[in-house]
């Protein structure tokens, strides 16, 4: 009992000393050339001390023990602020802070392309990285998920088939569409446990709104070995947090195409370390390309919770979503038809009916419907300094729903009425179409895709002497159940929402140059499972020079089960069940030749197992094992990043071999593997004076077959549908009229020629669009926004027709639009 009296006196007279030690106060301003700046983070490093700006662009920390000190200050988009500082007792520090823009974001935290999302500064990755931010993304005025990635160097991206019909490409990776090597993520997990399947890609079920904060952006790098092994390009979408404040944004936008939509998002505290954010929109229009009803129409409520703990924080989101918008596919040229507004679907083709099944019966579908997504994706990350070092993480994300679509597709040539033999036509309304009008067969498809999908990410972190180890393990279920109804071609007049021709049969369209008609349909269920244990070590040898090594073993199963045929009939015609195994090892090597230029070197060895599209079509192999083979896949990456008080640049040269999958749905082609091999440079500058910026990306590269499972004939050809050089340049200028402010700005992108198939049978020319902007903002946190997209109304073809490389079909960018929208921030 002695001891204990002793142990207690102690402690009482230790925690008098220390509150009896001296402490001090410090205060000033936090401003850019733009004026005060609101909600910057401003504390003492290495400690928990610190205060965020009020409305005014001021701070206050109270009660700091005497000492000395380094202020920090940081905020997304600014350069971060280091300041040496003393406080002495009862005497108030006056420190005021000016920032400067950060528009590479070099000094952000990134936590993809890191092991279990640790996070690492941008411009210490040893790895290509891009970051958008939310000001740039509106700005930007994406018109879907894909034309965000405009803006990023290494990608091709199609957003010219509506807010959910694209084809994305990376760094000459070939494929025949959609997105095989890219994988989207939310709070650092992905949305469906593989990239690509038929009539899917995963950024056709992600919607940009006012709830993201930061898009992060990385190609090739070491995500081959973490979470879900995506060696191609990962983009995570990180949602806004809540915070102390309470704040938020409202956001109404109209265009001259009639939209109609109002979103935005609210932020704050619901009680001691618990935030929320809130957010969403909803939407509707007729679209650029008018159908003649309302094709575009969504809407979308995300919630997320923040919890703080002593040591960690748990984060939970949901994010609910009913979003749909035609489908544009590539459409007849040389007719006559306005290329940047053309639709042939409209009120005379809107529904159909359709046989479903062998026992004759049959649905009638909407095609107003186009493509979209149904469902929802929720996500949950929990981070805990488990102390000594060690932390451990966990992301978790799970999504549900319907991807259906819902397409009108063009199917061979147009013809003139007179090659029918016919001096006259008639449509079904009494319609006359003349000789010289065109005439062209389509086909209702239908793609009923349920798709479910459960991911986990598990790691444990070990910071041991200048050694950041990891251990992961990734687990991940998804699913995918299909009814297809494809073909179904009718001839119709070849106008916008033209009619269907009277007594005129699809055959004699054929049989007249024009496509021949087919029936395709199936009823599929596909269940895959993985599971993957990784390894990954990053060494600080010396401050200049960093080593990072990873490494990944994955098991796979996979089960398929398919009825096909001109009609599903009942019967099954296949079944697969393989499994598989494989292994990842990346590493590289970081080293900072001077305070403001540094470089680094990578390797990767990776693969890509097969999806149920290969196991429906047999493209896959078999090894003496009786495991299946999953694709290889290699890459060289030389990196230099550099980053100066007026100029900031960030390039990466790059060298790929890859086996790929080639087929498309109703192609005339056969589905073939093929082996490429891939090398270019990307870069991403930006210049910055004053109230002057000019922002650079630019890509070059040249690909090529090299070997062919099937199509020998096509070895040496050139990697199609993707340009060899593109390039995209931004300038913007901040002004200030009176007691508004204003920022005007704009882009030029060109792009070179691109092949059109494998076969390289003809290219597409090369186009430049231009866009252009200004916001105008007044003291009352209300702006106004104008935005032009494709003001030159450039006609540039993204593609040919990639089922008939032969028939005179291309599907051309948007026509120019005008949007304009009014903001207020609170």
């Amino acid at each position: 009992m002695k001891f204990f009296y002793q142990f207690l006196i102690i402690l009482l007279a230790s925690a008098t000393l220390t509150n009896a030690q001296g402490t001090g106060k410090i205060a000033g301003s936090v401003t850019s050339e733009k004026g005060p700046m609101v909600g910057v983070n401003v504390y003492l490093e290495n400690t928990t001390i610190g205060a965020a700006t009020d409305a005014n662009g001021m701070y206050f920390i109270d009660r700091v023990p005497a000492g000395d000190y380094t202020l920090v200050a940081s905020s997304v988009g600014y350069k971060t602020v280091k300041i040496k500082i003393t406080v002495k007792e009862n005497e108030t520090v006056k420190q005021d802070i000016k920032m400067v823009e950060d528009p590479l974001l070099l000094d952000a935290v990134v936590v993809i392309g890191t092991p279990g999302g640790i996070g690492i500064r941008k411009k210490d990755a040893s790895f290509a990285i891009n970051t958008i931010d939310a000001t740039q993304i509106n700005r930007l005025s994406p018109s879907s998920t894909a034309s965000l990635l405009d803006a990023i160097p290494g990608v091709w991206s199609e957003s010219s088939g509506g807010v959910a019909g694209a084809n994305i490409f990376v760094r000459g990776l070939p494929s025949s569409g959609d997105a095989p090597f890219v994988t989207i993520s939310i709070n650092g997990g992905p949305t469906y446990g593989v990239e690509t399947l038929s009539f899917f890609e995963q950024s056709s079920i992600f919607r940009i709104d006012e709830t993201v904060a930061l898009t992060e952006v990385t190609r090739g790098g070491p995500n081959a070995v973490f979470s879900n092994a995506e060696p191609g390009m990962t983009v995570n979408f990180n949602l806004r947090k809540g915070g102390e404040k309470t704040e938020g944004r409202l956001k109404y936008e109209t265009s001259d195409y009639y939209l109609q939509r109002f979103g935005g998002y609210m932020s704050g505290k619901i009680a001691k370390n618990l935030y929320y954010m809130v957010g969403g929109y909803v939407k509707t229009s007729p679209g650029i390309r008018n159908t003649q009803f309302n094709s575009e129409n969504g809407r979308q409520l995300t919630v997320q919770l923040t919890k703080l703990f002593k040591r960690g924080a748990l984060n939970v989101f949901t994010r609910l979503t009913n979003d749909y918008g035609q489908w544009v596919l590539p459409m007849a040229l040389n007719t006559g038809n306005d290329l940047g507004t053309f639709s042939p679907l409209g009120n005379a083709t809107r529904f159909r009916t359709l046989q479903i099944n062998a026992q004759g019966d049959s649905a009638t579908f909407d095609f107003a419907n186009g493509r979209g997504w149904n469902g929802s994706i929720s996500g949950l990350n929990a981070n805990f300094d488990l102390g000594g070092g060690w932390t451990i993480t966990d992301v978790l994300t799970y999504t549900s729903g319907d991807a259906n679509t819902f397409g009108f597709v063009p199917n061979g040539n147009p013809i003139p009425v007179s090659a029918l033999g016919l001096a006259t036509v008639k449509t079904r309304s009494g319609k006359v179409l003349k000789g010289t009008d065109y005439v062209q067969n389509y086909g209702h498809w239908v793609v009923l895709k349920n798709i479910q999908s459960i991911t986990n990410d598990l790691s444990i972190n070990k910071e041991w002497k200048n050694h950041n180890i990891t251990f992961g393990v990734y687990q991940a279920r998804w699913t995918a159940k299909d009814f297809w109804t494809l073909g179904n071609h009718i001839p119709v007049e070849n106008i916008a929402n033209g009619d269907i021709l009277d007594g005129i049969p699809a055959d004699s369209i054929a049989a007249h140059g024009g496509g021949g008609p087919w029936n395709y349909g199936l009823n599929s269920a596909g269940d895959a499972r993985v599971f993957a244990g990784y390894l990954a070590d990053s060494w600080k040898v010396m401050p200049a020079l960093r080593v990072d090594i990873g490494a990944r073993y994955e098991w796979i199963d996979l089960e398929y089960t398919l009825d096909h045929g001109s009609i599903p009939d009942g019967i099954i015609d296949k079944t697969v069940s393989t499994k598989g195994k494989d292994y990842a090892f990346t590493a590289a090597v970081n080293y900072d030749l001077s305070p403001v230029l540094g470089t680094f070197v990578r390797y990767s060895d990776s693969y890509q197992f097969p999806h149920f599209d290969m196991l429906r079509e047999g493209k896959y192999s078999i090894d003496n094992n009786g495991d299946v083979e999953a694709n290889d896949f290699k890459q060289y990456e030389l990196g230099l990043k550099y980053d100066s008080q007026l100029f900031s640049l960030f390039a990466t040269g790059f060298m790929n071999q890859v086996y790929v999958f080639d087929g498309d749905v109703g192609a005339k082609r056969e589905a073939a593997l093929l082996n490429t091999r891939t090398i270019g440079i990307e870069l991403d500058g930006v210049f910055s004076v004053q109230n002057f910026m000019l922002r650079a990306i630019a890509t070059y590269q040249k690909g090529e077959i090299t070997e062919a499972d099937v199509a020998p004939e096509v070895v040496g050809n050139s990697i199609w549908r993707q340009p060899d050089w593109q390039f995209r340049i931004a300038p913007s200028y901040n002004l200030a009229l009176g007691k508004l402010n204003a920022t005007i700005y704009g882009a030029i992108r060109s792009v070179g020629k691109r092949w059109d198939s494998r076969d390289n049978v003809f290219q597409l020319d090369g186009y430049t669009k231009i866009d252009a902007g200004v916001i105008v903002s007044t003291p009352g946190n209300i702006s106004f926004q104008v935005y032009i997209d494709n003001l030159n109304n450039s006609e540039g073809l993204t593609e040919g027709d990639p089922r008939d490389p032969m028939a005179a079909n291309g599907r051309p960018i948007f026509g120019r639009s005008i949007r304009f929208s009014v903001i207020h921030d609170f």
